[in-house]
């Protein structure tokens, strides 16, 4: 018993799939909210249903990547921003002095890094460096 019979698979094949192989395991397959059993019709019924989720589905595809096409003919950039390398040397040399003195990287100071990001950025340092 499921909720709806698209709960089942995440494609059309998916789906008659795992019907196909409940129905062999002698498994009769009802969907809640669709109405749908086993019997001929109810399979009938279930072709059907699952091929408009599936369109759904599809339909859904297309107009997302349109409106990313969109957003980026528009000039949108997508992803993280690209860090300027000045300023992760400026915050390096705020944090060297304090290193220098034995403090450790437990509390940065919320306006400069978490943690995590000094150290990457120390690394990447090091490594452009080396």
């Amino acid at each position: 018993m499921v909720w709806r019979i698209d709960r089942l698979g995440r494609s059309l094949l998916d789906v008659l799939a795992t019907v196909h192989d409940m129905r062999d395991q002698g498994i009769s397959v009802r969907s809640i909210s669709d109405g749908i059993t086993s019997t001929t019709s109810g399979r009938l019924m279930l072709n059907m249903l699952v091929t408009l989720a599936e369109y759904g589905r599809e339909l859904i595809v297309e107009r997302v990547n349109a409106g990313i096409a969109a957003s980026r003919a528009s000039g949108t950039v997508f992803g993280r921003p690209v860090s300027d390398p000045t300023v992760i040397a400026e915050k390096l040399v705020i944090v060297d002095q304090p290193r220098r003195e034995g403090k450790t990287a437990l509390k940065p100071p919320s306006w400069l890094w978490s943690r995590a990001n000094l150290y990457r950025n120390q690394q990447s340092l090091k490594t452009d460096a080396g």
